[in-house]
């Protein structure tokens, strides 16, 4: 507890000394910057500003209340960072859920870590430590990634080695951004699951995925039947796409009446019916006198 104390204290001190015009840091080379750069100061939240990098674009209400109540209760445990644009002006790198959720309960000041970079260090910093921290969904983060090689110049290997991704995995999550906007709408909302977009991702004409998105949704189909009514579109038979999925599960019916044929005639009975309720029964059987003994329990001769 003395070591938070005095953490705190120190953090009101450099708090103090950047509030000072005759000690303005600019650069790392400036003097008193090493006493800055690296420590956590104590803030005022109104001199801090937004990262209009910032690659998260929904915040959860509810999940932002519940932060801000242990924030309440328990104080700033993870300091945010911040980069300094002007006296006594700075900008958040990371940290903007602690940012929001201590503004929320109307605290005035939040321990920061001060960093000093230009708008691309910036950047790269904001998306690279949201990928690694945040919760963002698939298509945010996809969008992170595809900043890194548009805005920082980055290949997939200087991604994956800077955010310890595999360069496969980086490749899955940029490949979902060739899905059709409504697609990418229904993950980021929950709709589908990453393992359904990348199934949809190898359908190439936007008019056939967003069919068979509104059959996913319709008909709640898991990935794996996902990827087996893109592989019947990939394979049309008699010259006919087939975009259905015909559901392993037989008829309610069958599905009650199954058990009862398996304790009759202690065997496992198969049964394969059309929804109109068309279909057969397989009774297997392991010998002749096995075979006679089913018999006389059907017939009952």
């Amino acid at each position: 507890m003395a070591k938070a104390t005095q953490k705190q204290v120190l953090g009101r001190g450099l708090s103090a000394l950047l509030k000072d015009p005759n000690n303005d840091i600019n650069s790392a080379t400036d003097k008193n910057a090493d006493k800055v750069v690296g420590n956590i100061v104590e803030l005022d939240l109104e001199a801090i500003e937004v990262n209009p990098f910032q690659p998260r674009s929904n915040f959860n209400d509810e999940a932002l209340q519940e932060l801000a109540s242990s924030i309440k209760e328990l104080g700033v445990i993870q300091p945010i960072t911040v980069r300094k644009l002007d006296f006594n002006k700075y900008q958040l790198v990371s940290g903007e859920r602690r940012f929001r959720a201590s503004k929320l309960i109307g605290l005035e000041t939040i321990p920061a870590y001060i960093r000093i970079a230009n708008d691309q260090e910036s950047l790269e910093m904001a998306l690279v430590e949201n990928i690694q921290r945040q919760d963002l969904d698939p298509i945010e983060i996809a969008l992170s990634y595809q900043r890194l090689i548009d805005e920082i110049q980055f290949t997939q290997e200087k991604m994956s080695e800077r955010v310890g991704k595999k360069r496969s995995t980086i490749t899955n999550y940029l490949r979902l951004l060739r899905l059709d906007p409504i697609v990418q709408t229904g993950i980021r909302d929950g709709f589908l699951s990453m393992g359904h977009g990348r199934a949809l991702v190898n359908v190439e004409k936007k008019d056939d995925q967003l069919a068979l998105y509104e059959k996913i949704i319709g008909e709640n189909l898991s990935v794996r039947e996902t990827e087996k009514a893109v592989k019947e579109y990939q394979e049309p038979k008699s010259g006919k796409k087939v975009t259905a999925v015909k559901s392993d599960k037989n008829p309610q019916f069958i599905e009650k009446s199954i058990q009862d044929f398996n304790a009759y005639l202690s065997v496992k009975v198969e049964a394969k019916a059309t929804d109109k309720g068309k279909g057969k029964l397989i009774i297997p059987f392991n010998s002749e006198a096995d075979f006679d003994r089913i018999k006389k329990l059907i017939l009952g001769a």
